[in-house]
C-alpha cells in the first residue's frame, strides 16, 4: 500500500475527496474544502483518515 504525500488528492468513505495536508505515522490529515459540494455536505473542514482507508486519486496538486 502506497502512503499519500502532502498535496495528494485522496478518496475515502463513499466517495469523499480531500487534499492531504499532513502525513502522520498511521494516518493523514485531509482538507475537505477541495470538494465542490463541501458546504452542502455540512462537514468539518478537516478530518483524519487511516492509511488503510483511502485511495490516492491524484498526485500532488501543488506541483
Amino acid at each position: 500500500m502506497k502512503k499519500a504525500d502532502v498535496g495528494n488528492v485522496i478518496e475515502f468513505k463513499n466517495g469523499l475527496r480531500g487534499v492531504v495536508e499532513k502525513v502522520n505515522e498511521n494516518s493523514v490529515i485531509v482538507d475537505l474544502t477541495y470538494m465542490e459540494n463541501y458546504r452542502d455536505l455540512e462537514l468539518e473542514e478537516k478530518t483524519v483518515i487511516n492509511h488503510k482507508n483511502y485511495t490516492i486519486i491524484q498526485e500532488s496538486i501543488n506541483a
